[in-house]
């Protein structure tokens, strides 16, 4: 069944330039501010708003259109959990990446504890439809905790050190959270994961790809994914 294309009606200005607009916030740290002077600079004068206004329209269904074409993930889980506070309050990233760094998923919670984790996971069961051969945390017990819950029978190697892959997935978010100067509200933060992770996910290569060659091929093929999720290859 084939996925109908993005509608783009009522808007004066055209896809190509919808598209890109939207794949520069979500795929670099850059503010809206700072896409409409590169816009301008090139002969194309959008405002800010307009463009904060076309990510907010636009992205989630973008992302929703990546998922569809996913590519199929490791076997290999890494969890972890960062802290973000968002209005004065404390929230806790919950994140699960595979052995190649690919984002398989992620969820906001006020908790960092049993509950928060077995969340984590059932989320995971779900939405991948089999079950990890190995899963890596740090040192939390909540994840062991979690795990006897779901009754898994999966290899749980629980060290710091091990666990570097999940960690590391963090800090292009800690980047972006910096240019927007925080998080406004939980649910933003959300809508926001659900497509800069979707974007991330299609551009950034796998840890394995350390060929020069290797690693422009991927993004051709990224590019030519993206116009076809975004109705440009239409």
């Amino acid at each position: 069944m084939s996925i109908p294309p993005v509608s783009y009606k009522r808007h004066r200005f055209p896809r190509e330039l919808i598209a890109h607009a939207v794949w520069l916030y979500f795929r670099f740290p850059l503010s809206f501010r700072l896409i409409e002077e590169m816009l301008l600079e090139r002969g194309m004068m959008v405002s800010y708003e307009t463009i904060r206004r076309w990510s907010l329209k636009f992205g989630v269904t973008y992302a929703r259109r990546l998922k569809r074409k996913a590519a199929k993930p490791g076997d290999v889980w890494h969890l972890d959990e960062v802290r973000i506070v968002i209005g004065g309050q404390v929230h806790w990233l919950w994140r699960a990446v595979d052995q190649d760094g690919y984002i398989l998923d992620e969820i906001l919670q006020t908790r960092r504890n049993t509950k928060a984790a077995q969340r984590l996971l059932t989320r995971l069961l779900r939405k991948q439809g089999v079950r990890p051969r190995r899963i890596i945390t740090d040192k939390l017990k909540s994840y062991g905790a979690a795990k006897r819950k779901l009754r898994l029978s999966v290899r749980h190697l629980s060290h710091k050190g091990l666990n570097n892959r999940a960690e590391n997935s963090h800090l292009p978010l800690r980047k972006r959270e910096r240019v927007m100067q925080k998080f406004r509200s939980p649910s933003g933060c959300q809508r926001f994961l659900t497509v800069f992770s979707a974007v991330r996910n299609l551009f950034v290569p796998p840890t394995t790809n350390t060929n020069a060659l290797t690693r422009h091929n991927h993004l051709i093929q990224a590019f030519a994914q993206w116009n076809v999720v975004t109705s440009l290859a239409a």
